[in-house]
């Protein structure tokens, strides 16, 4: 008989985290596949993104229903990148955004 070994424990099924805005919570995606996508996104961008960059960047990060939200908002493109910008910190763990 195969040795088992039950991991479950170790794991983290939380959902996924949120960033506030004024009222709305902005979902952030934070599935192993999305973070290596992302990693191999910045890793192939030298100084400052493109838009095609940022917005590759933006449909990878938030779901659906959370790009409908931020569409809603009609943020401005500084606004906008700095939404991305936390949103990345989130993903890749490098610090807290604001956490409540």
């Amino acid at each position: 008989m195969s040795k088992v070994i039950d991991i479950t424990e170790k794991l983290n099924f939380e959902e996924n985290p949120k960033l506030k805005i004024k009222d709305a919570e902005i979902e952030v995606n934070t599935d192993a596949t999305t973070v290596l996508t992302l990693m191999q996104t910045i890793g192939d961008e030298e100084g400052t993104p493109s838009a095609k960059k940022m917005m590759e960047m933006f449909e990878l990060i938030f779901p659906e229903n959370s790009r409908k939200t931020l569409n809603e908002m009609r943020l401005n493109f500084s606004d906008l990148t700095k939404v991305i910008e936390a949103a990345m910190t989130l993903v890749m763990g490098e610090e807290e955004v604001g956490e409540q």
